[in-house]
């Protein structure tokens, strides 16, 4: 019970959108990379910074959409999308906080966002 409560505290809403932001760096700076030849020093890490963060934001998405921190939708533009480009995911981020139809600080997605 104990891990479900601390589980649940650090999946906010806050952090799965700076992580989406810092993942979307991490793509940006490795299409850069590949379209530039620059940094081919890290290009490895941000291979794999970015394999392994589209897993870690999927599998936090669900979990977050499952306990209704985020719309579905959220999830989905993150999970399925984020593989072609985790953008998707940062830019539903930007489109529900301008709408502001993102709970605040402790609150979980309520029918707002439907």
């Amino acid at each position: 019970m104990a891990d479900r409560a601390r589980s649940r505290s650090l999946l906010t809403w806050r952090r799965l959108k700076w992580a989406s932001f810092a993942h979307s760096t991490v793509y940006l700076l490795l299409l850069f990379s590949a379209f530039t030849g620059e940094l081919e020093g890290v290009k490895p890490l941000l291979g794999w910074g970015h394999g392994v963060g589209w897993i870690a934001m999927s599998l936090g998405a669900i979990a977050a959409a499952r306990r209704r921190i985020i719309p579905v939708r959220l999830a989905v533009a993150i999970a399925v999308l984020g593989g072609i480009g985790p953008f998707f995911g940062t830019i539903e981020f930007v489109r529900l906080g301008r709408r502001g139809k993102h709970p605040q600080e402790a609150g979980t997605v309520g029918t707002a966002w439907r």
